[in-house]
């Protein structure tokens, strides 16, 4: 493997991104914050918290539960789901339990790993949802457990219907589909009711403020803080961050060459993982200075649309890369680039959320508030 140098390369152009970011978040947290939290908690006098401005003016509003909020529960517990899987595989492979050059083995593990963490996507859906004020917990239970899944065997099953219309050796046999069924419905949905259950049993999680009966105007905002124009800017960074890994990862996917190097991947996906966070937090901030107080989705989408320019490098390096003339070839290739797309859009867009979720209850359990 010569390809040490660009991989270190790459490390410390993500570390770069990191550090100016932390340096971003920190800056937030550390004079703004500060200075808003003790001039709020200053005011005495009824005329000065009249005119409160920034975040503090949308805490009646900032815990109201979003549109389509059991869609948003559905795709956190998923998220959490695919996090466990990314996590613990990459350990492993990290201590040398899973050789790269058997990939089968890794696969399988990926499987085996995401079916037994369908615990955790109960549980994290349920409490959202409880948290919410929903009931019917054994709906949303079901949406996780076959929402994804659903989409991503559906997909797979038409590539693989492809693959069986070439008459090719690669198709994966009927009997190695059943069984991934059997994965799915035999052990995967029974964990996530499992993880459902105890998550709806535990106490509502509390919001640090209560929420007014009426939700208030969102006034006018600026161009740069649509929310289409934010959410775009916000997946640039963490993309940024994995971009030259992803290289070296496609080419070992689609020109058969091994992949050894899984510290230098753990390494990029802890810097993901930051990235997502702090760009989110950053982002939702000036959100809530602006009085936008519709946070829970654009939190999940701003990390998540990392996933499209995901999408648009994997095209980009279809055209410039790959020799690929057969028009089944192409569809395969982009098939599986949707479906890799899609759980990255989960996962990001998951740390994005609950990075979001833990800053707006810190801010708003530090003031004051009658």
């Amino acid at each position: 493997m010569a390809d040490d140098q660009i991989h270190w390369f790459s490390i410390v152009n993500s570390l770069m991104i990191v550090l100016f970011l932390s340096g971003m978040v920190a800056m937030i947290m550390l004079r703004t914050l500060y200075r808003d939290i003790s001039k709020y908690n200053q005011l005495e006098t009824q005329e000065e918290a009249q005119e409160e401005t920034g975040w503090k003016l949308v805490h009646g509003d900032v815990f109201r539960p979003p549109i389509n909020s059991d869609l948003l529960c559905v795709y956190v517990g998923t998220g959490v789901q695919f996090f466990g899987m990314t996590v613990v595989t990459m350990t492993f492979a990290v201590l040398g339990f899973l050789s790269p050059s058997n990939r089968g083995g890794l696969m399988t593990a990926m499987l085996l790993l995401w079916a037994f963490m369908g615990v955790f996507a109960g549980y994290a859906s349920a409490r959202l949802y409880k948290m919410f004020k929903g009931s019917e917990w054994k709906k949303i239970t079901l949406k996780t457990a076959l929402m994804f899944p659903g989409v991503v065997f559906v997909l797979f099953f038409v590539l693989n219907a492809l693959i069986w219309g070439e008459k090719s050796s690669g198709a994966v046999p009927f009997g190695t589909m059943f069984a991934l069924v059997f994965l799915w419905f035999g052990i995967a949905v029974p964990l996530v009711f499992v993880g459902s259950y105890v998550g709806f049993k535990k106490p509502s999680i509390e919001d640090p403020v209560k929420t007014n009966k009426i939700p208030r105007q969102v006034p006018e905002q600026a161009w740069y803080m649509n929310p289409v124009f934010s959410i775009l800017i916000g997946g640039i960074l963490p993309f940024g961050a994995v971009f030259i890994e992803l290289f070296f990862i496609l080419t070992s996917i689609w020109l058969q060459q091994f992949y050894y190097i899984f510290g230098f991947l753990f390494i990029v996906l802890v810097i993901l993982i930051v990235t997502c966070a702090e760009i989110t937090i950053v982002l939702c901030y000036f959100q809530l200075c602006s009085e936008d107080y519709l946070w829970w989705w654009r939190s999940y989408l701003t990390s998540g649309s990392s996933a499209l320019y995901l999408f648009l490098y994997a095209a980009f390096y279809f055209f410039t890369k790959l020799e690929i003339t057969k028009p089944v070839s192409g569809m395969l290739y982009f098939g599986y680039m949707l479906i890799a797309s899609y759980a990255f859009f989960v996962l990001t867009g998951t740390i994005g959320f609950y990075a979001c979720f833990w800053f707006t209850r810190l801010i708003y359990s530090s003031v004051k508030i009658d």
